[in-house]
């Protein structure tokens, strides 16, 4: 894939200084809700929550783990290695500490990832659009988490140039753009599925495509080292795309004894797993015993309803299926866990697909009009990022 130059990078330009003044803006009311409760911003981005972990992996290796009084295990073999490799390189080459280098990681990867939002809406809808989608991302409730030390903003950096790859028939660099995914965070398998079900679908249509012979005196046709030219660079890319994270998972399973499916018993020490929604709904459902949570629960079942409508919508609207099935992907792994419910909003910000629908229609009005909707949700997430990380905060 070749590196976007400098015409593509001016095409991108208003997407990503309009992502930098949301982020800056939350940001800047992180700092300020801090200091009125006689806090510090910074260690809030750095130093709790997954955070923490991760600097912990990238200064001590793995190995470390925390046994709870009920029994559970949480082993920091749970966390992928990609965004702490990158935190020991940075702390190895700049005198920034591991924490510091997971900031600094964090915010190089969100406008990588803003990039690559734009790249691949711009690809599908246009440049309007692509600027809106970016706009629209950064805004989110939860986007006060693209700049915190976590691998959100890194795995969709990742994910989405990945994507953007695909969607121009560079398949090497998607394949070795998933691996790096996989490498990131479990739902790289995303990535793989939306790799794999293009390419695919590529093969398919090849093999329905009738040959053409060439007319006489005009020459041989493509013949089957044309057909082989096309096949190979797919195949590699699908072979590529799950290496990350299936030699993550089998290093793990090794680690700890546990053979292919060692890295679930981790995930199990951390209550996580796979139980189809099973457990969310009964924590939705619970919800219902009282009046106040009840309230609650009502939001949960119209945030989920209108997920699953974006979805619906984007099918509707024929994205292209790498992006379909990428997002499908996100939204069943993030809907379908059986643990850290309040961590779903989080685990779900890497599937900004979803979010083309309300780009499509924030592209759609005056210019003006939509600059004025976009201020008002940049103040509103602003400030929601700011009480959030004050209160509880991501888990």
């Amino acid at each position: 894939m070749t590196p976007p130059g400098a015409a593509t990078l001016r095409r991108a330009a208003p997407a990503l200084l309009g992502y930098a003044a949301v982020r800056a803006l939350g940001l800047l009311a992180l700092v300020l809700w801090s200091a009125a409760r006689d806090r510090s911003a910074y260690p809030l981005l750095t130093a709790r929550w997954d955070a923490l972990w991760y600097t912990r992996v990238a200064e001590l290796g793995y190995g470390y783990e925390v046994r709870l009084p009920n029994g559970d295990v949480h082993s920091n073999l749970a966390f992928f290695p990609l965004l702490p490799w990158l935190e020991r390189l940075l702390h190895a080459v700049t005198p920034l500490s591991y924490a510091d280098a997971g900031f600094v990681v964090s915010l190089l990867a969100s406008l990588a990832a803003a990039w690559g939002v734009f790249a691949v809406t711009d690809r599908v809808y246009g440049r309007r659009a692509g600027v809106c989608a970016v706009l629209v991302w950064a805004v989110l409730p939860v986007g006060i988490v693209q700049s915190m030390a976590y691998s959100e903003s890194l795995f969709t950096a990742l994910a989405a140039w990945s994507l953007y790859a695909v969607l121009t028939g560079r398949w090497v660099t998607a394949g070795l753009l998933a691996s790096l995914a996989g490498l990131t965070r479990p739902v790289g398998l995303a990535v793989v599925a939306a790799v794999w079900a293009a390419a695919v679908a590529s093969f398919l249509r090849d093999r329905g495509t009738p040959t053409t012979e060439a007319p006489p005196g005009s020459g041989p046709g493509p013949g089957p080292g044309a057909a082989a030219g096309r096949v190979a660079p797919r195949a590699l890319g699908m072979l590529l795309a799950p290496l990350g994270a299936a030699g993550y998972v089998l290093w793990v399973g090794h680690r700890t004894g546990g053979g292919p499916l060692g890295y679930l018993d981790v995930q199990a020490g951390w209550r996580n797993g796979f139980d189809g929604g099973y457990a969310f709904a009964r924590f939705v459902a619970d919800k219902f015993t009282s009046f106040p949570s009840a309230l609650a629960g009502l939001g949960l079942i119209v945030g989920v309803a209108l997920l699953l409508w974006l979805y619906v919508v984007c099918v509707r609207q024929r994205q292209p299926l790498p992006l379909l099935v990428y997002a499908g992907t996100v939204l069943a792994l993030a809907l379908c866990a059986s643990s850290y419910f309040g961590s779903k909003p989080r685990l779900l910000l890497p599937g900004f697909p979803l979010l083309l629908p309300l780009a499509l229609a924030l592209a759609r009005l005056r210019t003006s009009r939509s600059a004025s909707v976009v201020v008002c949700l940049a103040v509103v997430s602003a400030g929601y990022g700011a009480w959030w990380l004050n209160g509880s905060g991501p888990p």
